[in-house]
């Protein structure tokens, strides 16, 4: 079960003015399920987004690409589940516009105002035939509180659905920052291992907000591994409706700025989060945190290193503090000129390694006692300069393995 993590109170995800959002039924793997997501933006809206570094990207994600960098008049989402429309060739990309395209038509559009996304099974083709009979439905169903409704409807191997929001003041102005996001499995990051939308009524620049999305995503859905397994179709989507009414944000240092991006983080972070309490058959969920590196890219280096080995995993699932498992990831991740005499780690405030061996003060007992814990804290000090970073994963259990032996049964 999900680790700590609850379904998100419909009432708390407050409506982002400017943003309507529909669900409808295609039925793509499963009879009756809410699979179709339809989002419409007030004219005027600004998109930005960060996608997959997998090679093998899904044809949505090469679409959104194509219009974001083309500029394009972003003014509707639609997202399906139970069909990745990955591995899909050519094929895939025109069944992709396809759908843009009867979008666009039912909503007074352009197929180029659309971006498509789509999440599940890979290597199997988008099936149209189910997916464009519902799309009518999803418009008739537009309302701006459909939050927690769109963030149940994009879910595939997620048990709880996962969203979050912020209200803050920008000068006299309320700012509502909401996001919904799904992730389970086949999550790890260069970008964020995922579908993700977070939406503003802020008025941001387009310059301002490209730089946004991926500094957001460097500390939130780049910070979180569930399996070392990047998806063909991670994508994190950030929408500025410009509703709010606040002077147009166009400088990175200015105090408004700051505080967007706090409160862009803090919702992203939180999603992020809740993507490895709810990793596929979780039981624990642990924070990696490196600290006292010559740089950040070293420390999450090592952070990854640890987060992602399925020795450490199985380990804390069985509740057993088996710390060699621990320093063989930090001596493996590949830092140069690392000095382990110099290296403590700590589970939980109990301090178990230091000058290349286990820490005098150290019983089994203690570090048993930490790992029997839902959440599980690892510290890692290099000792070597003034840098650090954290990670978020969670432990590999039986049921990780059932979930993905059963995926497409």
């Amino acid at each position: 079960m999900p680790v700590n993590l609850t379904v998100p109170d419909p009432a708390s995800l407050h409506p982002v003015p400017g943003i309507r959002l529909g669900i409808a039924s295609a039925g793509i793997k499963k009879p009756g399920r809410r699979d179709i997501t339809l989002i419409e933006l007030v004219p005027g809206s600004r998109v930005a987004g960060v996608f997959t570094q997998n090679r093998f990207c899904a044809a949505p994600v090469s679409l959104c690409r194509e219009r974001l960098a083309a500029g394009s008049d972003i003014r509707a989402l639609v997202i399906n589940t139970g069909n990745a429309n990955a591995g899909t060739g050519e094929e895939g990309l025109a069944r992709a516009r396809q759908t843009c395209e009867v979008v666009a038509s039912m909503m007074g559009l352009k197929p180029e105002n659309v971006l498509p996304f789509s999440t599940g099974v890979i290597l199997e083709p988008l099936p149209v035939d189910k997916i464009l009979p519902a799309l009518p439905a999803a418009k008739e169903d537009l309302s701006p509180g459909h939050w927690c409704e769109a963030a149940h409807a994009i879910m595939t191997t997620d048990i709880v659905a996962k969203g979050a929001s912020r209200q803050i003041q920008l000068g006299s102005r309320t700012v509502t920052v909401t996001g919904i996001a799904k992730g389970s499995g086949m999550i790890h990051p260069n970008m964020a291992t995922m579908l993700g939308f977070v939406a503003t009524d802020a008025t941001v620049s387009q310059s301002l907000l490209n730089q946004l999305v991926k500094e957001v995503a460097d500390v939130s859905f780049n910070c979180v591994t569930v399996d070392g397994d990047t998806s063909t179709n991670d994508s994190f989507i950030l929408i500025a409706t410009g509703q709010a009414g606040n002077a147009e944000l166009v400088d990175a240092a200015s105090a408004d700025y700051i505080a967007l991006k706090a409160a862009l983080s803090e919702v992203s972070i939180q999603l992020a989060q809740a993507m490895a309490r709810d990793g596929e058959g979780a039981t624990k969920f642990m924070t990696i945190t490196v600290e006292g590196g010559r740089d950040h890219a070293e420390c999450k280096q090592i952070a990854y290193a640890i987060a992602r080995s399925p020795l450490v995993k199985t380990a804390f699932f069985a509740s057993d503090p088996n710390l060699g498992r621990i320093l063989a990831a930090i001596g493996y991740a590949g830092v140069p000129d690392l000095d382990v005499n110099a290296i403590r780690v700590w589970l939980g405030d109990v301090l178990v390694a230091e000058h290349g061996g286990r820490a005098a003060s150290y019983t089994e007992a203690k570090g048993a006692a930490v790992t029997k814990e839902a959440e599980i804290t690892v510290r890692v000090a290099l000792n070597r300069g003034r840098a650090n970073a954290t990670v978020w994963t969670c432990d590999f259990s039986y049921d990780y393995v059932k979930i993905n032996a059963e995926y497409r049964t």
